[in-house]
């Protein structure tokens, strides 16, 4: 179970180092809804191990867990990311990856959102700075509509199923 809720804090971030980071503790928190937006996620550290682990771990705390990626480009998940497709063959009921639709193919940040209380805002895809979001619904909240508004626009990408030979 994860632990308390810390206070709430605003914090800068200007490397994918510290973002990645931000996103274990954020992940660590998380005890119903994870939400993430990325062009492809590329940059995040999304296919390693202890992530997989992490995002399992949320998976099983609860039987209303629910993990909803959209990407603009699946094939860095298709070609590289198995560990996160084996999740979505293992936990298809709690998760959904998504493509975004036509309206939202100029969206340029990226968005993790755990539990509409914590988020990571990283402003463009091509530069590192990002605002991570602790205990802070009310500033997370723009960002959740946002992420909402863009999985609208979108569509099923990866299903948990594998068909065919």
């Amino acid at each position: 179970m994860p632990d308390a809720a810390p206070p709430p804090e605003e914090r800068r971030l200007d490397t994918i180092a510290a973002q990645r980071e931000a996103i274990d503790a954020l992940l660590a928190l998380a005890t119903q809804r994870v939400h993430v937006f990325d062009r492809d996620l590329a940059d995040g550290g999304w296919d390693t191990a202890a992530r997989a682990e992490a995002l399992k771990a949320f998976l099983r705390r609860s039987r209303t867990a629910e993990l909803r990626i959209v990407v603009h480009d699946t094939r860095h998940l298709e070609r590289s990311c198995p560990r996160i497709t084996a999740l979505l063959r293992g936990y298809a009921h709690a998760m959904a990856v998504w493509r975004t639709g036509p309206e939202a193919r100029s969206a340029s940040d990226a968005l993790v959102i755990v539990d509409a209380r914590h988020a990571l805002h990283r402003y463009h895809v091509d530069q590192p700075r990002a605002t991570l979001l602790l205990s802070m619904p009310q500033a997370v909240e723009p960002l959740a509509t946002r992420f909402d508004e863009i999985w609208a626009t979108g569509e099923p990408a990866l299903g948990g199923s594998v068909l065919g030979l």
